[in-house]
């Protein structure tokens, strides 16, 4: 950069923070952020200084404005336009959105630093650490500066929990010792306190002290000035009253459904709960699933956790509320669970009119309209009844003239059980956060085709090429045994594929073409497909802990199909098995998705994704169910550099012919992984740098398939992926985020081995390599 350059720049930022300054009110200075100078102890090294450094600046408030190359340009943005006149109007839109309100000085606030910083580093075991703090005020700036005098760390050298007495409580605060937090020659820690007693409470209550509470205890320290050594001791605070310290058993359930009237109708009891429904609106049932307390029990707090988790996730209750009393009596250990529901009301209609983005490059809308009865059969029991239309068109990304667009219409039918509709599964009391599920669905779909025709004159014209209809059903099992791991089992699922209505316009245009691909895949479209399977999916997302900066999300399953019904089945004269004389599919799929995000910084985070997908057709099938199975990668939500269904199978071209009529790649394997820094930079603008790599295989060759052999997974897999990577910018309404990101290739598999990494070819001022290689992405919320 050239100095007058530098110098321009330079004036510009002069004359906008003039117009800054000229806002801050007199006598007032905006704050532009603070220093810390830490002097430790010799003992210390320059990791651990460094460390300490790094803690005390988190800690200081209030955070200044935001700012670039120095200049606070969200100030400059609450400014631009003046004060706004309407609460809802476009200035108040535009300052809340882009801009924040000056962060003034306060030699209040460098005061509540220091005493902050002193007992920061008290409370983590610096004992005798001092702090001081002073504002330095230059002009409309001013900026705090702060040090700190860091004494040596102590460690704890015994933890000792005080039993005073024999009683049931004193056992049980002695057993709860070998799970402690504080651990001996561990440094100290005042936040390890709080936890420790927290911990305790918890254990306590599992075994059945209702009434307990963490601040009834005190963890006393003895420090050893000489040895930097602190002797805790965990014991009762003093006057404690005894109904703390009892141990509670469950003496009545009691339910009240809409009523808080025990004398209204009938009461109802079963296994103990006592059900008060004068209008009878639910069976007994419903509450013994969910409710896992039994009267004469010992109180627990997990069982407590989950009874409740499970009545709200029922769906029926509009307010689900929980209450103990202790039963009237002087020497009482007994305490009466008292449940409040409010029902919502059972049938309910909702129409919605959705635009979306799907990840093939089409963009469309959908209308549809839902029916509900939360409460079918009396047993919690939720029946869903959906019809929709919509269409979708191609949005961007056209290889060819062979633009389609795809009108559907569908209706499904659910219905959902809370529970197992099994007779030998039993739900375990305090185990399950959520009651199992089981789905019984039922759907049809007509999916019609209209391609592009021209007239001599070149001008256009949209015709019907054909229609596929779905039938479709399936029975499905879902469980959670905690809050971490979820099952899915779907034991059944048929869906059955037939195509309707193929126009001769499109068989003739199919026969006119010279790729031979596109007769093979006319040969596809032609066959009605039967698919019987099963699948099995986990779902695992670790419980994040305090302050964690890390997120893990892991889905994997297996989905078989064929398997069953081709032992029961004999080969017909073709070798082939079949069902009323339609062949069905058979394979074997497995698939993973790993995420894994961390947090850099409030407003930094990076977000990574894998995707692996192995299919294994055997039997009747050469591939996986043609699109209905197969894998494919590229578009708005997977490699964003490439066009959806554009890349491979391995090195395969699937856009050589410009004239092809199907230019879709598919295949029976599949890997994908994703990168990408995502930058907050206010509440409506956010920022992204991505990078995407992946292909598909085909499992192994077939000489009738659509690919050479190039296309088959080998041992130069890693050699074959396709690499993208861009920009992207992605506008948070709230509601809905508006994405936008734009990429080009970096490697194309398709290429010769050695020619097929064109970063070096990079060329944006170019408008022919623009045209070829920048893709813009248009879709709604994040890719992943």
């Amino acid at each position: 950069m050239s100095i007058k350059k530098v110098i321009s720049l330079a004036y510009i930022f002069l004359l906008w923070g003039c117009s800054i300054s000229k806002h801050i009110p007199e006598g007032e200075s905006l704050y532009t952020g603070a220093k810390i100078k830490v002097y430790a102890d010799s003992s210390f090294n320059k990791s651990q200084t460094k460390a300490i450094h790094e803690q005390l600046v988190t800690i200081i408030r209030p955070i200044p404005n935001s700012t670039l190359l120095g200049f606070p340009y969200k100030v400059w943005f609450y400014y631009l336009l003046g004060e706004p006149k309407k609460e809802k109007g476009f200035r108040q839109w535009f300052r809340s959105k882009l801009g924040e309100p000056p962060v003034l000085a306060s030699k209040r606030a460098v005061n509540i630093n220091t005493d902050i910083i002193s007992n920061f580093l008290n409370n983590e075991g610096y004992f005798r650490s001092t702090a001081s703090g002073d504002l330095l005020i230059n002009g409309k700036k001013a900026s705090a500066i702060y040090t700190a005098t860091v004494k040596p760390r102590y460690s704890i050298d015994s933890v000792v929990f005080v039993n005073k007495d024999s009683s049931s409580f004193g056992k049980n605060l002695q057993i709860t010792k070998e799970n402690s937090l504080l651990k001996t020659n561990q440094p100290y820690r005042f936040d390890n306190i709080k936890l420790e007693r927290e911990r305790i409470d918890k254990a306590l209550k599992l075994k059945g002290f209702y009434f307990f509470r963490p601040d009834f205890l005190i963890i006393k320290a003895d420090s050893n000035q000489n040895k930097q050594k602190v002797n805790l001791y965990v014991e009762l605070k003093p006057n404690i009253l005894q109904t703390s310290l009892k141990q509670y058993r469950i003496k009545d359930i009691l339910v009240y459904v809409d009523t808080q009237d025990s004398t209204r109708g009938s009461t109802r009891t079963r296994r103990g709960i006592r059900v008060f429904d004068p209008k009878k609106t639910y069976h007994e049932r419903v509450f013994n699933d969910a409710i896992g307390f039994s009267t004469s029990r010992i109180y627990n707090s997990q069982t407590h956790d989950a009874s409740l988790s499970r009545l709200i996730n029922l769906r029926n209750f509009k307010f689900v509320k929980n209450r103990f009393e202790l039963v009237n009596r002087s020497d009482s250990a007994f305490i009466n669970v008292i449940y409040d529901l409010t029902s919502l009301r059972n049938k309910s209609f909702q129409a919605e009119l959705d635009a979306l983005t799907r990840s093939n490059n089409l963009a469309g809308t959908t209308l549809g309209g839902n029916w509900s009865n939360r409460n079918v059969f009396r047993g919690a029991e939720i029946l869903k009844i959906g019809l929709n239309a919509g269409f979708d068109f191609q949005l961007g990304g056209r290889l060819n003239n062979n633009v389609n667009s795809y009108y559907r219409i569908a209706g499904d039918a659910d219905l959902t059980f809370p529970r197992f509709l099994l007779p030998f599964y039993k739900i375990r009391a305090g185990r399950n956060q959520a009651l199992p599920k089981t789905n019984i669905n039922i759907g049809y779909e007509r999916l019609l085709q209209k391609g592009v025709g021209f007239r001599d004159d070149s001008s256009t014209y949209a015709y019907t090429q054909y229609t596929t209809t779905s039938l479709r059903s399936s029975l499905n099992y879902s469980w959670r045994k905690n809050i971490e791991v979820e099952h899915s089992f779907t034991p059944l699922s048929i869906n059955l594929i037939k195509p309707k209505n193929i126009s001769e316009e499109f068989v003739e245009k199919i026969f006119r073409s010279n790729n031979i691909q596109d007769l093979l895949r006319y040969d596809k479209i032609l066959q009605t497909r039967l698919i019987l399977g099963g699948q099995y999916n986990i779902t695992y997302i670790p419980k994040q802990t305090l302050n964690s900066r890390n997120y893990f999300y892991l889905n994997t399953g297996v989905d078989i199909a064929g398997n069953i019904a081709g032992l029961l089945t004999k080969k017909s004269e073709d070798d082939s098995k079949r069902i009323s004389n339609t062949v069905f599919e058979q394979y074997l799929r497995f698939d993973a998705e790993m995420r894994y995000y961390l947090n850099l910084s409030p407003n930094i985070r990076l977000a990574n994704r894998m995707i692996l997908g192995y299919g294994v057709p055997y039997g009747n099938s050469k591939s996986l169910p043609y699109q209905v199975k197969q894998y494919f990668v590229g578009g708005s939500n997977s490699i964003r550099a490439f066009r959806a269904r554009s890349i491979g199978p391995g090195s395969f071209n699937v856009t050589a012919d410009p004239n092809a009529i199907f230019i879709n790649s598919y295949g029976d394997i599949k890997l994908e992984m994703n990168t990408e820094l995502r930058i907050k930079v206010t509440q409506l603008i956010n920022l992204a740098a991505f990078v995407d790599a992946g292909n598909i295989w085909s499992a192994k060759y077939n000489e009738n398939s659509f690919y050479t052999a190039d296309g088959v997974f080998g041992k130069d897999f890693y050699k074959q992926l396709a690499v993208g990577g861009g920009l992207g910018l992605r506008l948070d309404f709230t509601y809905v985020k508006l994405r936008l990101d734009l990429a080009t290739p970096f490697c194309k598999p398709w290429l010769p081995e050695k020619e097929r990494w064109v970063i070096n070819q990079i060329d944006p001022f170019t408008k022919a390599w623009r045209k070829e290689n920048l893709i813009l992405n248009i879709a709604v919320d994040y890719p992943f």
